[in-house]
C-alpha cells in the first residue's frame, strides 16, 4: 500500500472531513503534510485536530504558497475545500504545479473558472476527484440501478424539487454564500449536486437551459413585507427568541472555528439572513433540455418547514419516484446547528424521516426498491466517498466516481441558469465555452 502525500487548502468546516479520514480510518493510505488557508487560527484548528488524531504536525501555509508547498513537501494531491469562488484558482495551479486534486463542488462558479480548470487539466496530465457525495447515498445509488437496468424503458423527462427548511437553507444567506459572486448562488453551490446526480442517472448531458426565480423571503425587502422590524447584523449576542440568529457561543465548533478567528479577517459566520448584502436567489425554477432528448423540470426552495426532495424520471415503459424527508420540521429554538439532520426516524410525526423508491412499469402496480444503507452520514455514503479517495475505486459498474468532466457537465447548468435569470432568455450551454479552445 502506497502511502500519498496530501495538502489540504480552505479550512473550514468541510475540511473537518477530510482530516479525520487521514488521520484516522485512511491514515495508512494518505499523510495530511500541509494545511492552507488566509485565516491563520482556522488552520491552526484543523492542525490541533490532527496532532490530537495521533499525526505528525502538517506544516501551515498561506495559499498564496501553494506551488511551493507542493514542490518542498512532495505532494501528490492536494484536496480543496475552500470557498466556491476561489476553486478554479486553486485547482488550476495544484494541477500545474504537479499535484492531482480533489475537490469539493462545485468545481468552479462561471465559465471562465470551468475552462481554466479545463486547460490546466490538459496541459498538466494530471487527475481531478470531484467529491458528489450524493451520488454515494444508496437511495440515489438505487435509482440509478433502476434506470440502468431499463426497468423503465427510455427515459423521456425527469422531475426533480427540493426543499431546504428554514435552518439548513437559512444558513446559505448568512455565510459568504449570500453573495452570487463568491458561490454562483444556490443554482452552483447546492443544485450542482443536484444536477450531476440528474446527469448521472440519465448518463445523458445538458444542452440547453431556461431558469426563473428570485429572493423571495431572505432579504431586507422581504423582511421589511412582513413586519419583522429593524434587525441586527449578526446573531451573536441577539435575540435567543428569535429562530433566524445564530448564536454562534451555542455550538462549541463554530464558536471555535469561526468566533475564536474572527480577528484574523473580520470573517462573520453569523450574518443576518434579512441584510441588504443579500444578492442570491432563494426561490428557483429550470427546465433543462438534454443532448439525448429527454427534459427536467427542477425547483429549489431554501425556506420550506421541511428539508428532503422529490424525483420522478419517467420513461417509455414506466416510471421510478423516489421520496425523501431528510428532516421533516425544524425548532423555532435559536442556536440550533444549522447543518444537522438527525438521522432518528420518528414514526409519530405526521412527516417521519424517510426515503422510498418506487417503480410502476406500464400496465402494472407499483413495487418498492430496498434501499439498503451503512453506517455514516447519507446512508453510509461518506464512507464508499472517502474510501473511493484514498484509496481507489474497485469494481465500479455504474461509474459513481466522479471527475472534472463530470463537475463541468454539474455546474454547466447552473452558470446557464444564472446566464438565463440575467437574460430571460433560454441559454445554450454549448454557447457558454467551458470546454475551453478543444
Amino acid at each position: 500500500m502506497v502511502q500519498r502525500r496530501y495538502g489540504l487548502v480552505g479550512c473550514g468546516s468541510r475540511a473537518r472531513m477530510y482530516v479525520g479520514a487521514m488521520t484516522g480510518a485512511h491514515a495508512a493510505d494518505a499523510a495530511l503534510v500541509a494545511l492552507g488557508d488566509t485565516n491563520p487560527g482556522r488552520a491552526q484548528f484543523h492542525r490541533d485536530a490532527a496532532v490530537a488524531a495521533g499525526a505528525q504536525a502538517p506544516r501551515l501555509f498561506h495559499p498564496d504558497e501553494l506551488e511551493r508547498v507542493i514542490a518542498d513537501e512532495r505532494l501528490d494531491r492536494v484536496v480543496v475545500t475552500s470557498p466556491d469562488h476561489t476553486h478554479a484558482d486553486l485547482v488550476s495551479r495544484s494541477l500545474l504545479a504537479g499535484a492531482d486534486v480533489v475537490v469539493e463542488k462545485p468545481l468552479a462558479t462561471d465559465a471562465d473558472g470551468a475552462r481554466r480548470i479545463v486547460e490546466a487539466v490538459r496541459s498538466s496530465g494530471r487527475s481531478v476527484v470531484m467529491t458528489f457525495n450524493y451520488r454515494y447515498s444508496p437511495r440515489n445509488t438505487a435509482l440509478k440501478r433502476v434506470v440502468a437496468s431499463g426497468a423503465i424503458g427510455t427515459v423521456t423527462s425527469v422531475h426533480f424539487e427540493w426543499v431546504l427548511d428554514t435552518v439548513h437553507g437559512a444558513d446559505y444567506f448568512r455565510r459568504w454564500h449570500r453573495r452570487k459572486e463568491n458561490s454562483g448562488g444556490l443554482l452552483v453551490h447546492k443544485a450542482s449536486h443536484h444536477f450531476d446526480l440528474v446527469n448521472w442517472w440519465i448518463d445523458d448531458e445538458p444542452r440547453r437551459v431556461f431558469a426563473s426565480g428570485g429572493l423571495r423571503f431572505y432579504g431586507p425587502k422581504n423582511a421589511a413585507a412582513r413586519g419583522l422590524g429593524p434587525r441586527p447584523a449578526r446573531g451573536t449576542g441577539g435575540d435567543a427568541t428569535d429562530p433566524f440568529q445564530l448564536d454562534l457561543r451555542r455550538d462549541e465548533l463554530l464558536e471555535q472555528l469561526y468566533l475564536a478567528n474572527e480577528e484574523h479577517d473580520g470573517y462573520v459566520r453569523d450574518q443576518d439572513v434579512f441584510s441588504g448584502e443579500i444578492d442570491i436567489e432563494d426561490n428557483l425554477s429550470l427546465v433543462v433540455d438534454y443532448a439525448g432528448g429527454p427534459s427536467m423540470s427542477y425547483s429549489l426552495n431554501a425556506h420550506a418547514p421541511w428539508e428532503g426532495y422529490t424525483v420522478a424520471v419517467n420513461g417509455t415503459a414506466g416510471r421510478a419516484e423516489l421520496t425523501v424527508v431528510e428532516r421533516g420540521a425544524v425548532s423555532a429554538r435559536a442556536g440550533i446547528d444549522p447543518s444537522a439532520v438527525p438521522e432518528a426516524r420518528d414514526e409519530a410525526a405526521a412527516r417521519p424521516v424517510s426515503e422510498r423508491l418506487l417503480v410502476q412499469e406500464h400496465w402494472g402496480t407499483a413495487r418498492e426498491v430496498p434501499i439498503e444503507n451503512g453506517e455514516g452520514g447519507h446512508g453510509g455514503g461518506d464512507v464508499k466517498l472517502l474510501r473511493d479517495v484514498f484509496v481507489g475505486p474497485g469494481e465500479d459498474p455504474l461509474g459513481t466516481q466522479a471527475d472534472y468532466t463530470d463537475g463541468v457537465r454539474a455546474v454547466a447548468v447552473g452558470i446557464a441558469g444564472n446566464a438565463s435569470l440575467a437574460s430571460g432568455q433560454p441559454v445554450a450551454v454549448e454557447q457558454l465555452g467551458l470546454w475551453g479552445r478543444g
